[in-house]
């Protein structure tokens, strides 16, 4: 192995509730318009029983048989096709030509939380609710949560490295993380990295419920007034390649990728600490070569639930000391919601598109300071300011924490 490889960003891609490409993804960001409301997909039966809240982050004006050939789709939960069409949004935007040398290493790294367990849940209802003998039979095709990095690679035909990461709601920062080091490395040429997920089927919804902590009405992180998180959908990718190669093919990168930290709190399945959220970010910064004054930004885990919050402030303030005063951060789940294991790859593209407009997203229903998250949370309205430099935090229940390190590109 020879020096480090610098690893870029050359192409993004977006399904969310705040819109169907990267492009609505970031304007609605800017305009710090939530994409949360009643849900409308009944696909799942949720009005077969009701819920304490009535709130999510749905993917809506999506037409699935309009987009895929109808073979295709027979074997993709709804999960499997919001990896697939943002991989093919970044392919498309990074302009990467894969060629027989590329395909033959090349790397799909994908994160998912829950992965088709919605169709998992219509075999359950066949048989427990109707009575049936069997259930359809592409059940397990359509339920394994490595699907979409399977239908990634066989689109492309990627044959180097390809799996799946399912860490909890740190799934897709892990899967960047670890598509990073491989292209770092030199042990992939180029990487298709990311998340998705699909968790808005009454099952899922129940034990979301029965966890108290659900806000009934909105997301609002670090406010005095938060009342829990919304859950969403969606998914997001990233095609991450060498600089040299990247340049050399006249791509434009997006941003550079500079650091991952991943760390274990070793403590509660539930209840976070704010150690080891600290010490991946301090691995962040530590394997990106940067300084914690270089950091302008950081784009929270931020779920709006009473710990969370509490301890993610502690954790910042632990790493950045007096410079947290200094250091504008935000919770883009406000706006599209917890989608679990596609958190991190969504907010890795919201830091990215930040890093490169040179706006801040904020922190959308903000309403009142609380004293224990006092920092500069962005309310309620994006920011113009470039920064050098971001972090983009995930931290999961299990006491599993990603941290991904971005840099700006001139």
């Amino acid at each position: 192995m020879g020096a480090p490889l610098r690893v870029v960003v050359t192409g993004v891609g977006v399904i969310s509730s705040l819109g169907l490409r990267a492009e609505g993804f970031w304007q609605s960001l800017l305009a710090c318009r939530p994409g949360i409301g009643p849900l409308q997909n009944t696909v799942h039966r949720v009005e077969t029983a009701p819920l304490r809240f009535e709130n999510v982050a749905e993917v809506t004006g999506y037409d699935a048989e309009a987009i895929f050939d109808p073979k295709e789709l027979s074997f993709m939960d709804r999960f499997a096709q919001f990896a697939v069409l943002p991989a093919c949004e970044a392919v498309a935007q990074s302009g990467i030509e894969w060629t027989p040398a590329l395909r033959d290493r090349a790397a799909v790294v994908t994160g998912s939380c829950m992965g088709g367990r919605g169709a998992e849940e219509n075999g359950y209802w066949e048989l427990f609710h109707h009575h049936r003998t069997r259930v359809h039979p592409l059940t397990i095709p359509l339920g394994m949560s490595n699907a979409g990095a399977s239908h990634i690679s066989m689109r492309w035909g990627l044959q180097g490295p390809a799996y799946t990461v399912s860490t909890a709601c740190a799934s897709s920062g892990h899967a960047i993380g670890q598509a990073f080091q491989l292209v770092r490395s030199g042990a992939a040429p180029a990487a298709i990295a990311g998340g998705s997920e699909a968790p808005l089927f009454l099952g899922g919804l129940k034990a979301w419920e029965a966890m108290r902590v659900i806000s009934r009405d909105t997301c609002r992180p670090f406010s005095a007034d938060r009342s829990g998180l919304i859950v969403g959908e969606g998914g997001a990718m990233l095609v991450l390649e060498p600089l040299d190669a990247a340049l050399a093919r006249g791509a434009r990168p997006l941003a550079e990728i500079v650091g991952f930290g991943s760390t274990a709190d070793a403590g509660h399945i539930t209840q976070p600490t704010s150690s080891g959220p600290a010490r991946a970010m301090k691995q962040a910064l530590a394997d990106g070569g940067l300084a914690p004054e270089q950091i302008g930004y950081i784009n929270a885990h931020g779920t709006a639930t009473e710990a969370n919050d509490r301890i993610e402030t502690l954790a910042i303030r632990a790493v950045f000391g007096p410079h947290a005063d200094r250091l504008a951060t935000s919770s883009s789940k406000s706006m599209h919601g917890h989608t679990l294991g596609a958190a991190g790859a969504l907010e890795a593209v919201a830091t990215i598109l930040a890093l490169k407009q040179g706006v801040l997203p904020p922190t959308a229903n903000y309403s009142r300071p609380d004293p224990v998250c006092d920092l500069d949370v962005i309310p309620n309205a994006a920011r113009p300011v470039q920064v050098e430099a971001a972090l983009s935090n995930s931290f999961a229940f299990g006491g599993l924490n990603a941290v991904l390190a971005f840099k700006a590109w001139p």
